[in-house]
């Protein structure tokens, strides 16, 4: 049946929600004081206990965060700062332990006062997958927030999870949608969460058209892969007449198709290196990197 341009199948009945033999077996968790958190925690849990893998806990406390300015511009530490962030980063990380302890997934934990950004990168080099939030710490600014995020995914080649803004529980077993535009960005994101794919009880592919590009990957060739890999996938073309350079019109359309499949999570790739598509899907990255009520699984 085809509706607004989609091409729509029913997805496939759940698969048996039991520890699968899964590529991912080190899960790198950031850990900081802000609002995401506990989603970031839960899906941890989910994804460590589906794949039977460890949990590695890196808590970072930002070196700035230890940093004052004052009216003059100048930049100084003080004492009772250093104290009052010392004290609610013990009192965190003695939360997270006692909440790990009571859980049965193996863990460790690390605690470090460093550059987030240079910390993540180095430790997601030997991580099978990234799980981090877009939420600003405690008392940074969102914007800042956002570069760092944006420089984690540039910077690493791990897969890195996003769960949603909505409140909802990442299901590592529910319905997988990839965003496909036929680049080497989206290739690496399908090919870097083949793990979590493998897991999922339908994957949706949602081929996104662009001007024609002779360095872009057809669907075709991407099911193919997908099934070589033992997994199945239907694809569905959007061919509505819309504006498909605007990122805004192709952020809200994946995030639209993935609400309407139930899916569980988008895997898509992020910042092309091509004028056009970082025009598009970079500016899509970042919409999406920003807010999105579906868990991302993003890589670059």
């Amino acid at each position: 049946m085809n509706t607004a341009g989609y091409i729509l199948i029913d997805p496939a009945p759940d698969t048996q929600r039991t520890a699968v033999n899964s590529t991912i077996k080190t899960i790198l968790l950031h850990i900081q004081n802000d609002t995401s958190l506990d989603a970031r925690i839960d899906a941890a849990l989910s994804l460590a206990r589906a794949t039977s893998s460890h949990l590695r806990c890196l808590h970072v406390t930002p070196i700035e965060a230890y940093v004052t300015m004052d009216s003059l511009g100048g930049v100084f530490v003080m004492d009772a700062l250093m104290t009052r962030i010392d004290d609610e980063e013990a009192e965190l990380r003695s939360r997270i332990e006692r909440q790990l302890s009571a859980e049965d997934v193996a863990w460790d934990y690390e605690h470090v006062t460093a550059s987030t950004v240079g910390e993540v990168v180095r430790r997601a080099a030997l991580s099978d997958i990234v799980i981090s939030g877009r939420e600003a710490h405690i008392g940074r600014a969102q914007s800042l927030e956002m570069s760092i995020l944006g420089d984690v995914l540039t910077s690493i080649r791990t897969p890195l999870l996003i769960p949603g803004d909505a409140d909802r529980r990442f299901d590592p077993f529910g319905t997988a949608v990839i965003a496909w535009n036929g680049n080497y960005e989206a290739a690496n994101a399908v090919r870097g969460a083949l793990g979590l794919l493998r897991m999922a009880s339908y994957v949706h592919v949602l081929q996104i058209t662009e001007e024609e590009k002779s360095e872009a990957f057809p669907p075709t060739g991407l099911l193919e892969f997908l099934s070589r890999h033992g997994i199945h996938a239907e694809l569905s073309v959007i061919e509505a007449p819309v504006d498909f350079r605007d990122p805004k019109v192709v952020s809200e359309t994946i995030v639209a198709r993935a609400e309407a499949l139930k899916g569980s999570y988008v895997v898509m790739g992020g910042y092309s290196h091509s004028r056009a598509g970082e025009f598009l899907f970079g500016g899509v990255t970042r919409r999406l990197l920003k807010n999105c009520p579906v868990t991302l699984v993003v890589a670059h």
